[in-house]
C-alpha cells in the first residue's frame, strides 16, 4: 500500500489545519491507522490513531482535545483535524497503516505500524 499525506503548510498559532492521508493500492479499511511526528532533532513520536471502524480512537496526551483522527473507508482516508496549533506541534507528520485485521485497539507504537507515508511538513509560528 502506498501513501500520500497532504495538507501541511506554515500557520500562526492559535490556527487549524486539516492533514488528509490517501491510500492505495490496496484497501486499508480493515486496518487501523495512525498518524506520527517528528520534529528536528527528535524522535518519532504518536500523535492520533483510529482502528478498522473508527469506532476508537487515541491521542497523545500533548494533543488530547485538539486534534481529531478521522477516517473514510470508501475513500481509503484517514485525516487528522488540528485545531489551536502550537509551536510545539512543529514536525513532519506521517500516517501509517496498522498491522492487524480488524484490531479493536488504536495502537500507539511504531511497531504497530508497517506502512508508511513520506510526511507533510507543519509549522507553527509564535
Amino acid at each position: 500500500v502506498q501513501l500520500q499525506a497532504s495538507g501541511g503548510g506554515l500557520v500562526q498559532a492559535g490556527r487549524s489545519l486539516r492533514l488528509s492521508c490517501r491510500a492505495s493500492g490496496r484497501s486499508v479499511g480493515g486496518l487501523g491507522m495512525g498518524w506520527f511526528r517528528q520534529a528536528p532533532g527528535k524522535e518519532r513520536e504518536f500523535v492520533a490513531s483510529i482502528n478498522w471502524s473508527g469506532g476508537n480512537t487515541k491521542y497523545a496526551d500533548s494533543v488530547k482535545g485538539r486534534f481529531t483522527i478521522s477516517r473514510d473507508n470508501r475513500k481509503n482516508t484517514v485525516d487528522l483535524q488540528m485545531n489551536s496549533l502550537k509551536p510545539e506541534d512543529t514536525a513532519d507528520y506521517y500516517c501509517a497503516v496498522g498491522r492487524i485485521i480488524y484490531d479493536l485497539l488504536p495502537r500507539t507504537g511504531a511497531a504497530d505500524f508497517d506502512s508508511w507515508g513520506q510526511g507533510t511538513q507543519v509549522t507553527v509560528s509564535s
